[in-house]
């Protein structure tokens, strides 16, 4: 495979079509323009069905799929999760009382509707749904009997004075103040554990809706005494969803830039309008696909699109070059657009071929979110390959381009206008395939190479802020989060241990006792807050056992008598066969040093401490999802980087057929990726899986600019030019798209930093500069390093490369 041909001579200027040999080029060329009408009647029907297939997409989300489901963690969380008690997708839903507090009969009785109407939303887990007034809701209290116990809110409530004193009574008897009632007793939380699947239709659950029935209960119940705060999985992804027409706002904002920057590159409305059309249909038939594989967009996927189309605007940007320059030649617009076919299909096709390779290795990332993001984004670069390299020359051969802007394409040109000369950025840029500047740009690019990697040494997987990081922490789901955080003992950042054992034998001794020393070191670190267990449970119903003697909180070796707390025990710390126990620890926030630090404790306690019949397990909970996402990010990362990386590198050897090629082509990518690094440091971002993506496509996609600099230059090298001629060539034939590809591309994702979704905001800085630096590394580090590298006695013995009819040097698509 070939990315340019020589370029020294000029193809033949044919005016008139009848003086074409329909008969020449490749077989591809002749199927597709000797049919011309009927490729445009089938990609007509083609834009047509799949237009009506995209509005059939929809765009939801699942709990599943954004975690690692083949991590060990997560195995245990879903083989168990049936005795987890929900501990997994779920919302807490705090009621605030604006004015007193909860022990109000008017508070109280909006709580039970409110209660009542979130149990009827589809996809609750209704079993373990928890709340002041569900039955699971109890209290247990040491009277001169024993132990005695009841629901919080009891069957003789009716409102009165005395009926509240008693719920005041019974609430703190049941152990749940910080846990869903707020130290100051100003709130309550709905606990409300989701279901993957709405039992009642089947389908996956509609994360959206369950976001707009959340918001119409907040707008009900808003009021001057009563205010609603929500948090959990399902409502950052809701309001990633209704941040749709704010990311639709984006989009149109990126059409419109990369159609204005291209406009005032060429001056040509019609080929501005089809290279637009294209890209637009690219998307089209995009939507349309994943519709027909029945697929739906998610949030983190949704942005794809955005990408397709800019990658399709700068291969437009190419084709509609090379047309133009033909046709100011003179040549009739059909052959320009042969001609252009010939030079640019192999080239674009190694070129997307480079963009698919960025995408395709996120599949690697056992996430099923992120393998979703890959297949969307193939998906897309498949449709490029023909609507760029196929459908676009065609529509140009029968539109053609402004005869003003094919002449104006050419005025630079020095063998066609001999009095043009090098404008003073290509004599600027030349200068560093001399020696001094050529060292300069190369001891510059060491030095920050060096400080990048020590700084990249302090990046973080995961999450390094509290909250939804996703969101912009004055968002409103940030604020809710906040407001629970300073009202709650325990956070909604929940790291369950699970426990197994034998039937029946979760209550023993020696099995409690370890629950207990786990406990222990537990609560001994920063991050934790506090813990919760059959354990405690246990050492509190010994103490109501002794008349309320408080020296008697300990563990008795009597399974006899711990095995009796059973009955009067919450039903999320153990399951109804009493062979799994949970230990809750409550985290102060899920930023990855806590997670980290805990995840660390737990496994060295299991390593030592688990037996045949007690297996500790880690991990359930919010918490422990994101841990063991956490673990998979890690490790997929350098695994993602050595893929992409060897996939770039083949395709430029076999594009180059030159190790020395191939090492200018990827040096640059490579100190790209350390600053980008640097850059997350900088800017406070973890590696997580809205952000590790961008490391990949911004490698796939970069390489395209080395690629095609180097593909002229090599050609003029082997035709005996020096490394200055070589290279002046280049600019003049790709300077201005190259620079054209990555201010389009920049401005395009760079917008993204207003957007008020914030890993949006993220991806859209990451990117924008990943693709400036790769332009200016394709312009600057690549002479610099063929000043070492490529000269034209090495260059003289890489093979010839043969097309025919392509003697004309072009820029390929980037």
């Amino acid at each position: 495979m070939h990315a340019a041909t020589d370029t020294l001579g000029a193809p033949p200027v044919i005016t008139q079509l009848d003086d074409f040999d329909t008969r020449s080029g490749s077989w591809a060329e002749r199927l597709l323009f000797n049919h011309r009408p009927w490729v445009m009647l089938l990609c007509l029907l083609a834009t047509l069905w799949l237009g009506q297939q995209a509005f059939k997409l929809t765009l939801n989300a699942s709990f599943e799929k954004t975690i690692p489901t083949s991590h060990p963690y997560i195995a245990n969380y879903l083989a168990h999760k049936g005795d987890l008690g929900g501990q997994g997708n779920a919302l807490r839903i705090v009621v605030e009382a604006r004015k007193g507090t909860i022990y109000d009969k008017h508070y109280l009785d909006t709580l039970q509707k409110i209660s009542d109407e979130i149990y009827l939303m589809p996809g609750v887990d209704r079993p373990f749904m928890k709340s002041l007034w569900t039955a699971n809701t109890r209290w247990v209290a040491v009277t001169e009997d024993g132990l005695d116990g009841n629901t919080v809110m009891g069957d003789s409530y009716d409102g009165s004075p005395a009926a509240l004193a008693e719920v005041r009574a019974n609430v703190e008897r049941s152990g749940e103040i910080g846990q869903i009632v707020a130290g100051d007793a100003k709130s309550s939380i709905v606990f409300v554990p989701l279901l993957d699947v709405n039992p009642k239709t089947g389908q996956a659950l509609d994360y959206g809706e369950l976001g707009r029935q959340v918001e119409a209960l907040r707008a009900k119940y808003d009021s001057d005494a009563i205010a609603l705060h929500v948090t959990g999985f399902a409502k950052v992804i809701g309001d990633l969803i209704e941040g749709l027409r704010q990311v639709l706002v984006f989009f149109g904002v990126a059409l419109v830039i990369c159609a204005g920057v291209l406009w005032a590159y060429t001056r040509c409305a019609r080929s501005t309008a089809l290279v637009v059309a294209c890209s637009l249909i690219a998307v089209v038939w995009q939507f349309g696909l994943l519709a027909l594989l029945g697929y739906a967009l998610d949030p983190y996927s949704v942005l794809v699109p955005f990408l397709v189309f800019a990658i399709g605007m700068s291969h437009g940007a190419q084709k509609m070059n090379g047309i133009m320059q033909d046709v100011g030649r003179g040549t009739h617009r059909v052959v320009a657009a042969r001609y252009t076919f010939r030079r640019l299909f192999v080239a674009g096709l190694t070129a997307l071929l480079c963009d698919a390779v960025g995408f395709a290795v996120l599949a690697l990332i056992k996430i099923q979110a992120i393998q979703d993001l890959a297949l969307v984004a193939s998906i897309g670069v498949a449709v490029l390959i023909f609507t760029n390299l196929v459908l676009l020359p065609i529509l140009l051969s029968y539109v053609g381009v402004s005869p003003a802007a094919a002449r104006r394409s050419l005025r630079d040109d020095p063998e066609f206008n001999p009095a043009a000369g090098s404008s003073r950025m290509w004599r600027l840029l030349d200068r560093f395939t001399q020696r001094g500047p050529a060292l300069l740009a190369l001891g510059v690019s060491a030095v920050l190479a060096i400080a990048g990697y020590a700084v990249s040494t302090r990046l973080h997987v995961g999450d390094l802020d509290p909250g939804a990081p996703e969101l912009r922490a004055d968002s409103r789901y940030n604020r809710d989060n906040d407001y629970v955080t300073q009202h709650y003992a325990a956070s909604s950042d929940i790291l369950v241990v699970m426990v197994s054992t034998p039937e029946d034998q979760c209550t023993r001794y020696g099995t409690l006792a370890k629950v207990d020393q786990l406990a222990w070191r537990l609560e001994q670190l920063p991050g934790v807050e506090s813990t919760n267990s059959m354990a405690a449970l246990s050492k509190l119903a010994m103490v109501g056992y002794n008349e309320g003697q408080l020296k008697w909180y300990e563990l008795i070796p009597n399974d006899s008598a711990l095995g009796g707390v059973q009955t009067r025990a919450p039903r999320e710390l153990f399951n109804q066969g009493c062979s799994f126990l949970s230990l809750y620890v409550y985290l102060k926030d899920h930023k990855a040093e806590t997670l980290g630090t805990v995840v660390a404790t737990v496994e060295d306690f299991i390593a030592k401490n688990s037996t045949k019949d007690e297996r500790f397990m880690l991990a359930a909970g919010s918490a422990g999802i994101a841990a063991a996402t956490n673990i998979v990010v890690k490790q997929a990362m350098n695994e993602m980087l050595w893929w992409v990386y060897g996939a770039v590198v083949v395709l430029c050897w076999v594009t180059f057929r030159s190790w020395r090629a191939v090492v200018v082509a990827v040096l640059p990518l490579v100190l790209t990726s350390i600053l980008c690094e640097a850059l997350m440091v900088g800017l406070g971002m973890g590696v997580k899986v809205a952000t590790l993506p961008v490391i990949a496509l911004g490698v796939g996609i970069g390489v395209d600019y080395a690629l095609y600099v180097l593909s002229v230059m090599l050609a003029r090298l082997r035709a005996g030019e020096s490394l200055s001629a070589a290279y002046l060539h280049a600019l003049q034939f790709t300077g201005r798209v190259v620079m054209l590809t990555g201010v389009t591309l920049a401005l395009a994702v760079g917008t993204w930093a207003l957007s008020p979704i914030k890993f949006q905001a993220d991806m859209g800085i990451l990117l924008a500069f990943m693709f400036v630096w790769n332009m200016v590394g394709a312009l600057v580090l690549v002479p610099a390093l063929a000043h070492w590298l490529l000269k034209p006695a090495r260059a003289a013995e890489l093979p010839q490369q043969r097309h025919a009819h392509d003697t004309a040097a072009q820029p390929a698509s980037l």
